[in-house]
């Protein structure tokens, strides 16, 4: 409010005056404390928005960081899970090699049986070939020493 003072002498003046620019400098207070306030509103308006772009960028972050670490665990898992099958496939071709060997080698011996047994075999029959014809030779000789014995009888 303005208060109109009407004053004839210098010192209503001054007064007037004085009054006029504490109502201006108010004034000028009041729109400096406006402009301030805007400011500081604008400011924290700028801080909060900033505030909100950080918490923004850090969610993000952290589900960047999560889905990078599902998927490092993914692939640990799948790695994992190879690497247990090969063990099991190269295990298994073992088994399976270990299985072949044995039969193998089972084989082997019913074979080597097999031929000792037919060697002897041959063998046994060549000592019995060779007794017969020790004893045909034996024979043989006898009848001839008979003849040979009676032609020197008779002359």
């Amino acid at each position: 409010m303005r208060k109109k003072i009407i004053s004839t002498d210098k010192e209503g003046d001054e007064i007037y005056l004085i009054e006029l620019e504490n109502h201006r400098l108010r004034e000028t207070i009041s729109i400096l404390r406006d402009e301030l306030e805007s400011h500081k509103y604008e400011k924290d308006v700028a801080v909060q928005q900033a505030i909100q772009r950080c918490a923004d960028e850090i969610i993000q972050l952290q589900n960047t960081a999560s889905s990078l670490r599902d998927e490092l665990e993914s692939l640990r898992f799948e790695k994992d899970a190879e690497v247990q099958q090969a063990v099991k496939r190269s295990a298994d071709e073992i088994t399976l090699l270990k299985n072949t060997a044995s039969r193998l080698r089972d084989q082997l011996e019913i074979a080597e049986y097999k031929y000792e047994a037919k060697l002897q075999e041959k063998i046994a029959e060549q000592v019995s070939k060779n007794k017969y014809l020790q004893e045909t030779i034996t024979r043989i000789r006898d009848q001839i020493e008979i003849r040979c014995v009676g032609v020197n009888i008779n002359e």
